[in-house]
């Protein structure tokens, strides 16, 4: 078992790939005494079109990993999938440890859209999990909410093939556009994978400005710091430049990490990845 978390520890962050260095700037913007250990499980992305048992099993080996190699004091969940098919058993698996799972931010969109249509971009997997449909029968009746399953989409952002991401979302942002219940009136987006939150440019640009776009890095690191202030496990001092506090593993081409590092300007620039390998 790994040792009692304590201030001084790294806030472990893994995602199925590169999706989740968008919660893991607004980590770093939103805590930057910290340090952080962050895993981009390339070799096995994307969650997204795995199955729940596989995301659960890789999940827990993150966990594992990040628990007991870098005895982290707090996980952070970056993947909506694996918060779907893993985080009820990571909380119950180290039940004095602060987790913090990912959700699509279907009730900032509700509460946000004048015409009372939003759309959702997800992973099929995310859109078909009972965690999401219980979230989305919480929302208020007044709401529609039209979903999409955008196949391909995150595996285009974690290879940065430009011309599939284009194409990709051209195609399911039309698709939407002239759903049958109401796709006109879209005024609202909730980004539901946090791929999905490094293309917002090209998103936004396709959907026009009078569509707003939701993710939920900003939400997801504020809850952070109060799981962290509330277990009296926030650091109180920086004991190095923050490039130098985070470190980004790749359990596929660390290459392609690094990359993502630099385009998507996440702690540039003296970030580097590092390869993992984890069966």
């Amino acid at each position: 078992m790994p040792s009692p978390a304590t201030a001084t520890g790294p806030i472990g962050v893994f995602d199925s790939g590169i999706g989740g260095l968008s919660v893991l700037a607004a980590l770093r913007r939103e805590l930057p005494l910290e340090k952080f250990v962050y895993i981009g499980d390339a070799g096995h992305a994307p969650y997204g079109e795995r199955d729940t048992g596989h995301v659960l099993k890789r999940s827990q080996l993150l966990a594992d990993y990040l628990c007991t190699h870098h005895q982290a004091k707090a996980l952070v969940l970056a993947c909506n999938t694996a918060t779907a098919a893993a985080v009820s058993s990571l909380r119950a698996r180290y039940p004095k440890l602060p987790i913090v799972g990912i959700e699509p931010a279907l009730k900032p969109a509700a509460a946000q859209s004048a015409s009372g249509v939003v759309a959702v971009m997800a992973t099929r997997s995310t859109l078909s999990s009972d965690k999401f449909q219980i979230l989305l029968s919480a929302q208020p009746p007044s709401v529609r909410f039209i979903l999409q399953a955008c196949d391909g989409l995150a595996a285009a952002i974690e290879q940065a093939d430009l011309q599939a991401i284009e194409s990709l979302s051209q195609r399911y942002i039309q698709t939407l556009r002239h759903h049958p219940d109401g796709g006109t009136h879209i005024d609202t987006v909730v980004l539901g994978c946090t791929h999905y939150a490094l293309i917002s440019d090209t998103l936004g640009n396709l959907w026009g400005p009078k569509v707003s776009l939701i993710e939920a890095g900003k939400p997801v690191a504020r809850r952070t710091r109060q799981v962290l202030q509330a277990a009296d496990l926030l650091q109180a001092t920086a004991h190095a430049p923050p490039s130098r506090e985070t470190q980004c593993l790749s359990t596929g081409d660390p290459a392609l990490l690094d990359q993502a590092l630099r385009d998507w300007q996440v702690g540039r620039p003296n970030l580097r990845a590092s390869a993992l390998f984890l069966p």
